[in-house]
């Protein structure tokens, strides 16, 4: 896709200038940890203490898409969590409130799971905001293991690989719910988690369906040293079927994505250059029961590369499959198209690039940008190069009420 000279011109100038402004500014880590995780662990020095918080992020993202994998579209609003927090011993500690979600220019949203779940037809809308409860216990089992019951640790928290996870999800979908576990030790770390996206009551006319998650990271040395080597083993498997629904059981659909690799990351802690970080990833597709997709089986590899230079982050990659189908991930990793779903794509492969630039202005307060370019190829068809960019604004600010 061709763009108008002055969009490329202003892009570059305002890269420019955030590029010399961040050689001179304390080191942050990535746009993801810093705008869109959030932080899980416990602090004992919290103990007793109930508190009101505001976490919100604003957005603008525009996707300037064309062609046969997916359209372009626009996505600008926010997302506000407004909650009550209180840890009433050092290990425990309770979130109780309400999420909304707004897209500017509407006034009307759908009554189910913001994720893709397939023939699934919305029967109700809310007005004014999409708004959910919002509720989460979480217990420090011990020092290693952490258990969270209701709305868990979703989204950027995962730390999936994008073949697996498109990060506009953490602007988009629902706050995850369910059950997880966090592990971490000296030489391995892991999630797992349930997240239950559609609960049936008797007779329903649409499908139960849940996902189970597994994100871990086996670590070969301490992740400080010079140079540091892991390896990465990711699951994610949906289940969507129902036993009380009045669909017939032969739309039972179960699918599964997983990868496994190779990371090095070389801690350089000089002035400007202050890690790069390479990993490739071996990944596979199976469709275990049903025909919701075009296809059983397929796989595919992902190569990738990231140089962080003080508050930004360079990277690129390479990504090719077979017959691949990606559950959460962005559609330019896989076989299938978003815009005529029975179109597949035959020797499918994509090349990206993108920069990144966050800075923390204060604790609670973070300011992310982003400009992704895809080159995708196939050798059935030709396929138009894609451009996204967007700005982030994370507010997370908590006030103390009282302390017991």
């Amino acid at each position: 896709m061709k763009y108008p000279l002055r969009i490329k011109q202003t892009i570059s100038q305002v890269f420019l200038i955030l590029f010399f402004s961040g050689l001179f500014l304390p080191v942050k880590s990535q746009l993801s940890q810093q705008v869109f995780e959030d932080n899980t662990t416990l602090s004992p020095e919290k103990n007793g203490e109930l508190s009101i918080e505001i976490d919100n992020v604003t957005f603008f993202k525009n996707n300037e898409y064309d062609g046969d994998i997916m359209k372009g579209y626009t996505l600008p609003g926010f997302w506000l969590n407004t909650k009550a927090t209180y840890q009433p011993l050092t290990n425990i500690k309770l979130e109780a409130g309400v999420h909304t979600l707004y897209y500017y220019g509407t006034k009307r949203y759908p009554t189910y799971a913001y994720r893709d779940i397939a023939k699934w037809n919305p029967d109700s809308y809310q007005s004014g905001v999409r708004i959910l409860p919002f509720f989460r216990a979480h217990i420090a089992l011990s020092a290693h293991f952490d258990l969270i019951l209701g709305n868990i640790y979703g989204g950027a928290n995962h730390h999936l690989i994008e073949p697996l996870y498109n990060p506009e999800l953490c602007l988009t979908a629902d706050p995850e719910s369910g059950a997880q576990i966090l592990y971490k030790s000296r030489f391995f770390d892991a999630d797992m988690w349930v997240n239950w996206e559609s609960f049936i009551f008797r007779d329903d006319t649409h499908q139960e369906a849940f996902t189970f998650g597994l994100s871990s990271r086996i670590k070969y040395n301490n992740p400080q040293s010079k140079v540091h080597f892991y390896t990465p083993v990711q699951l994610l498997a949906q289940h969507r079927g129902g036993e009380i629904d009045t669909i017939q059981t032969s739309s039972v659909h179960t699918l599964m994505n997983a990868a496994i690799g190779v990371g090095v990351e070389w801690n350089t802690n000089y002035r400007i250059l202050k890690k790069i970080t390479a990993e490739v990833n071996g990944m596979g597709y199976y469709q275990q029961a049903g025909n919701l997709w075009p296809l059983d089986d397929g796989t595919a590899w992902h190569a990738s590369l990231a140089a962080h230079l003080s508050n930004f982050r360079i990277k690129m990659g390479y990504w090719k499959g077979n017959d691949f189908i990606s559950l959460f991930g962005i559609p330019y990793y896989g076989a299938v198209s978003t815009v005529d779903e029975t179109h597949v794509y035959v020797d499918r492969s994509t090349l990206y690039a993108g920069v990144e630039y966050s800075y923390t202005f204060g604790k609670g307060y973070t300011l992310g940008v982003d400009v992704d370019y895809y080159k995708p190829k196939a050798t059935d068809v030709s396929l138009t190069t894609a451009f996204s960019a967007g700005v982030y604004l994370r507010i997370n600010p908590s006030f103390l009420l009282k302390k017991y």
